[in-house]
């Protein structure tokens, strides 16, 4: 069985190596990679949903390069300590699957993984996650309508993705683990001083949600020191600067051939309150 559910009838769906089916007849072929489209139309808002084919490349060679690393493992001890075993596991928001994979390997050594799916609405990214870890499932799917049932997760991941709660409560367990990723305070400060007149800090706040409650929030800081154009291009273009930067400070950004910059993360983790 998958730890998905079929998208248009709820029905649990059966993995082939070619399809998803459900016992009511409706089937889901998987891609060349391996991911499975599970995005009803009524549910697609774009043509081409989520991060585009450059985005996703991008991110995936800055990520591939261990820029990130310090998250990775951050993420890697939380599911370590917070994971039961044969842990059902699912990142929401995936992106390319770089902690998505992390953290799959650090569960696979100690049993703690029992299934591992990721969801994304961004296919080039998904591309990339399915080739990356072919033992987790990946589906096209939205965050907002999670192709999962009711109560089915113990572990979910939220890694820079929208934080739609109303499905996480739904997904997880009682007792079940979030971790939601946030940026803190000075995450990129110095690229955005190069892009902007004003550069403005992060707003940090520790929020309480309906339904979980607070187990830590763990800080991740380090400082990266990006040696040419390619790898500081590569940041800028997995980033929301792509979209909203001016283009004077784009401008400034492509002269230089090193940055020093700060990568400074928030985990905040939570628990599904008991019903």
């Amino acid at each position: 069985m998958s730890l998905f559910r079929c998208p248009l009838c709820a029905s649990p769906l059966t993995r082939t190596d070619r399809t998803y089916t459900c016992p009511k007849g409706h089937s889901f072929d998987r891609s060349r990679e391996g991911y499975v489209h599970l995005l009803p139309a009524n549910q697609k808002h774009a043509k081409d949903p989520g991060d585009d084919k450059e985005m996703a490349a991008a991110r995936n060679r800055f990520l591939s390069g261990g820029w990130y690393a310090p998250l990775r493992e951050a993420l890697c001890r939380l599911s370590l300590t917070y994971a039961p075993t044969g842990a059902a596991v699912l990142d929401a928001g995936c992106g390319e699957g770089y902690y998505t994979a992390g953290v799959y390997a650090a569960l696979s050594e100690t049993g703690q993984v029992g299934q591992m799916a990721g969801v994304d609405l961004s296919k080039p990214s998904l591309r990339w996650a399915a080739r990356r870890e072919k033992n987790v499932e990946f589906a096209v799917a939205s965050v907002y309508h999670l192709p999962v049932a009711d109560a089915s997760v113990d572990l979910l991941l939220n890694c820079f993705s929208p934080l739609a709660l109303d499905e996480f409560r739904r997904v997880l367990r009682p007792g079940g683990v979030y971790l939601y990723v946030v940026p803190a305070a000075r995450h990129l400060w110095e690229l955005k001083e190069v892009l902007y007149d004003r550069p403005y800090l992060n707003k940090e706040e520790d929020i309480p949600y309906d339904g979980f409650s607070y187990l830590e929030v763990v800080p991740v800081e380090t400082v990266l020191d990006l040696p040419d154009r390619d790898t500081i291009r590569d940041l800028f273009s997995m980033t929301p600067y792509r979209w909203k930067t001016p283009k004077a400070g784009a401008a400034r950004l492509e002269e230089l051939d090193h940055l020093r910059v700060t990568a400074a993360f928030r985990v905040h983790v939570f628990r599904r309150e008991m019903a």
